[in-house]
């Protein structure tokens, strides 16, 4: 496009068209068209792009005027692969038909119109945005019907992230499109390949923070989905972290609430750990009496007891959306339950070496199968190290030392004595030379 500017046009029919447009206007429709095809064909072979503009903004207009769209669309497919046509002279046909297609009199000529200038600009760079646009508009169209599935796939062939003419806000907004279409169809693997390629340092910027707060609206959503719960929290700081949430206190209430469920609701980790912690010191916190409490029993190094845990919590819980009567908000409120029973298998490791398996079943109000199945599977994860004595009935969690460790303790341990050993000699020989001076004084 760059390099049509530079041919300069044969001759200029400006004077021409301002002469010949009047006496277009009142004539019939068909009479109409063929003087402007006839004054297309010389604009175009003399290259002089401003006046094809102006022709074929004309032809759009008459078409749109005497409502002949079916003549409107047999035209934008010729005219476009017409012999030294333009490309800027095809983008603003294009453009032209797209202002008018709110006024086609159905939806079923607006598919029509949309298909066809999807066939048109398919291929061509030039006019990538355009077709974008009106692919769009075809994908809203077949949402609106309820043909999700359709609208996923129409939407989602666009590589809009490609489009160098395209402005990223706008590419942003198409991406985040696509994701809440695949989101609906139920395609959650394809709807977290496309949020990929959102780079989140995108939101840095202000002024795009309203889609910052889509874009982890439904990250959430696919978090969801795999109880990620983790990725969950993490994404409900980052709506936390933005200035118009932080601004409003009902909305960072509410993300901070769910900052705290899900995030003790995550499997514990070195991530999770520091996490949690760092929660716990958020000052905010405070105004939220029953999360920061909630917070404490999980960062503490003290037994929570199920049943307890039910009693005290399980009206304010059970009444938010996280743990609410739904079938997944029942299975979020039993994965709580083995957090809870995860973290007081952690505590009783920091407390016991050996424990005999019914009193560690009743510190845990567990059976003994289930008790065993928690500890295999912490066990697995590498949380803890423990070992079960079945004949005996005595777990273990003090993990054995080879005969490196022994011997590396035993030497740190000689090393230590013969440290204080030292010390204590020079402290004896400068209680003697003290003594001595003070003998000699006297």
């Amino acid at each position: 496009m760059s390099d049509e500017a530079l041919i300069k046009a044969e001759k200029d029919y400006s004077s021409t068209l301002d002469k010949e447009f009047p006496e277009i206007a009142g004539l019939d429709f068909d009479s109409a068209l063929e003087r402007l095809l006839t004054l297309e064909k010389k604009t175009r072979q003399a290259s002089d792009l401003a006046s094809s503009k102006r022709v074929l903004e004309k032809i759009v207009e008459v078409c749109h005027k005497t409502s002949n769209w079916k003549v409107l669309n047999e035209q934008v497919q010729l005219l476009s692969k017409k012999h030294g046509q333009l490309k800027q002279a095809t983008a603003h046909l294009i453009q032209s038909v797209m202002k008018v297609l709110d006024a086609l009199p159905d939806e079923e000529t607006k598919i029509a119109t949309i298909e066809n200038i999807r066939t048109v600009t398919e291929g061509k760079i030039f006019v990538e945005v355009e077709r974008a646009r009106v692919t769009r508009t075809l994908s809203k169209i077949k949402e609106a019907r309820g043909d999700i599935d359709t609208a996923a796939d129409i939407l989602g062939e666009l590589q809009v992230e490609t489009y160098g003419s395209m402005d990223q806000r706008e590419k942003t907004e198409f991406i985040l499109e696509q994701v809440e279409l695949y989101i609906k169809k139920g395609d959650f693997t394809q709807a977290q390949i496309i949020s990929r390629k959102i780079l989140p340092k995108y939101f840095n910027n202000e002024k795009v923070h309203d889609l910052k707060l889509r874009y982890y609206a439904l990250m959430i959503k696919i978090a969801l989905h795999d109880s990620e719960y983790l990725e969950v929290c993490q994404h409900y700081r980052a709506v936390y972290d933005t200035p118009r949430v932080e601004k409003d206190e009902t909305k960072w209430k509410e993300a901070l609430e769910n900052i705290v469920f899900f995030i003790v609701l995550s499997p514990y980790d070195n991530l999770q750990s520091d996490l949690i912690y760092r929660i716990e010191n958020d000052p905010k916190l405070q105004s939220l009496p029953v999360h920061l409490e909630l917070v404490k029993n999980f960062t503490a190094n003290e037994l929570m007891r199920w049943p307890k845990v039910e009693e005290i919590y399980g009206s304010a819980l059970r009444s938010t959306w996280v743990f609410d009567k739904s079938p997944q908000g029942q299975k979020r409120w039993e994965d709580l339950r083995v957090r809870v029973i995860e973290h007081n298998i952690r505590v009783v490791s920091k407390y016991y070496t050996r424990i005999r398996m019914n009193r560690l079943t009743s510190l845990l109000d567990l059976s003994e199968k289930e008790t065993e199945e928690f500890l295999a599977k912490l066990v697995t994860q590498g949380t803890i190290y423990a070992r079960i004595n079945r004949p005996e009935r005595v777990v273990t969690f003090a993990k054995p030392k080879d005969s490196n460790d022994v011997l590396n303790e035993w030497s740190h341990n000689i090393a230590t004595l013969l440290k204080h050993v030292e010390t204590i000699g020079h402290m004896i020989t400068k209680d003697e030379m003290m003594s001595g001076i003070k003998n000699k004084t006297k």
